[in-house]
């Protein structure tokens, strides 16, 4: 029989810890002098005891190690019950969300998804909006932790092929995964300061700065205005759009970089090729902006640039409403959020170097076609590819498309417009927060979407996170009898 003590303690410590993070909103709401407060006292109460009582109540099945068992369902369990208990400021406090809309806000937080289903963030008390900028920035360290150590073991996805780079953690991930969380947070940190020093260098406020910053290096896509990013304009744009493909990036890279190889970005093949993938995007919408829309050529630049980066990276900022773009524009951008960002980074979707391990497959084959007497094997940063490896990323992608489907379909049936419901399901399973048309599109949210709707993105948005088989693993007879 599985034990689950090892997956309670180790979720009730972070749920524990979740709790204290909610003191920073609550000392904002004090500071700001406003009688929010309470809310955060109260919400931090109930989750420090309840992660605190699910700790000490499993601590005595604590192990050296967990089992591929208890890995897959430790995985998916963080990222249900973090939400849960993240989403009781929005029940107790000012937006007096219902649970469906507290739920999904806090799992489109935590995933760093970036859809919303408030409005009249303009005017919501300080602690909330700094509530949910940390939201996604916790989510998204906790997603390169899961993508460095977790993923590769679990064999998800192609993630296997970088297990080398992640150090050996079988057998021992939760010591090993601490060590690596330590330096991948120091670098986090720091990206986060830098960005908010930025900000705060071209004008933002103190607060703005904070929040945009949580947000953009965690490519979470939260904004403290209903307008998101649209509220600022000019150099800020370019300074965003460089952290989110800062943040898009393999962190492992940043340490090797900072431990004395100097070119551990430009050699890793994943770079290289996401770096390639938003010039040629960018230069595309730029040519067609031109094309649509009498302005400056500086403005069309700099607004295909920051909104082909939010979206590729998953980020979810809007500084313009591109429905507005024409249709090929439009139907680029649903293209683009498909791609996504490379693999160990904040960024989601189904990450660029599952793209090129398809290109080496495809490309072998025809040269098999060709010379069916030759000996052909795939290649990955000039390192052959097994065939697990390139097994495993078709059976991702086969489960991508089957679920963009499955969801799609179910979206319709309760009641949404094809767009709607095609892109909702693209947003949702790829983490890319705003779709497309007048509902849910850029100058939109999800506010006005039927409970049903809302629950199945709110699904979608944990599976797609988690690579979708490390979630559809624990649903399988056999899991459960292993």
């Amino acid at each position: 029989m599985l034990d689950m003590r090892p997956v309670g303690y180790v979720i009730g410590l972070l749920v524990a810890v979740l709790g204290f993070a909610m003191i920073v909103p609550l000392l904002v709401d004090l500071a700001e002098g406003r009688s929010h407060w309470p809310v955060f006292l109260e919400s931090a109460l109930i989750t420090i005891l309840g992660g605190s009582m699910m700790a000490l109540a499993s601590a005595n099945g604590v192990k050296q190690g967990l089992s591929i068992q208890q890995t897959f369902l430790l995985t998916t369990a963080v990222w249900v019950m973090l939400p849960m208990f993240g989403a009781l400021p929005f029940i107790l406090g000012a937006t007096e969300a219902r649970l469906v809309d507290a739920v999904f806000e806090a799992m489109s937080g935590m995933t760093t998804t970036g859809a919303t289903v408030f409005s009249g963030l303009d005017e919501l008390p300080k602690g909330l909006l700094i509530w949910r900028g940390i939201l996604q920035w916790l989510g998204g360290i906790g997603i390169i932790v899961v993508a460095m150590v977790f993923l590769p073991e679990l064999r998800v996805g192609g993630m296997q092929i970088f297990k080398s780079e992640a150090f050996d953690t079988f057998g021992k991930i939760l010591p090993r995964a601490g060590q690596i969380a330590t330096q991948i947070s120091v670098i986090y940190v720091w990206l986060t300061l830098v960005c908010a020093l930025t900000y705060l260098s071209l004008g933002m406020d103190m607060f703005d700065a904070t929040v945009h910053a949580l947000t953009t290096i965690s490519t979470g896509g939260f904004s403290n205005y209903d307008a998101s990013f649209a509220t600022f304009s000019g150099p800020m744009e370019y300074v965003a759009s460089a952290f989110m493909i800062l943040a898009a990036l393999p962190f492992v890279r940043y340490v090797q970089l900072i431990n004395g190889n100097p070119l551990a970005l430009h050699r890793d093949r994943q770079v290289r090729g996401f770096v390639f993938t938003i010039a040629v995007l960018v230069l595309m919408i730029f040519v067609s902006l031109q094309q649509v829309l009498p302005q400056h050529w500086e403005q069309s630049f700099r607004e295909a640039l920051f909104n082909v980066t939010s979206i590729i990276s998953g980020t979810g900022y809007a500084s313009v409403d591109y429905m507005q773009w024409g249709s090929f524009c439009v139907a680029l951008f649903f293209f683009i959020g498909l791609i996504g960002g490379c693999a160990g980074s904040t960024a989601c979707s189904i990450k660029i170097f599952r793209y090129q391990l398809l290109l080496a497959s495809i490309r072998t084959q025809l040269l098999r076609i060709r010379s069916p007497h030759g000996i052909f094997t795939p290649r990955y940063d000039g390192k052959p590819v097994g065939a697990d490896v390139l097994a495993s990323v078709i059976t991702f992608f086969m489960f991508f498309v089957v679920t963009l489907g499955l969801v799609s379909v179910a979206l319709s049936m309760t009641g949404l417009d094809f767009v709607t419901s095609v892109s909702g399901a693209a947003a949702s399973l790829a983490n890319i927060g705003p779709g497309l048309g007048d509902i849910i599109g850029p100058a939109g949210n999800f506010a006005s979407l039927n409970d049903t709707a809302k629950w199945i993105l709110t699904a979608s948005m944990l599976i797609g996170r988690l690579e979708l088989m490390a979630v559809y693993v624990i649903f399988t007879l056999k899991f459960w009898r292993a």
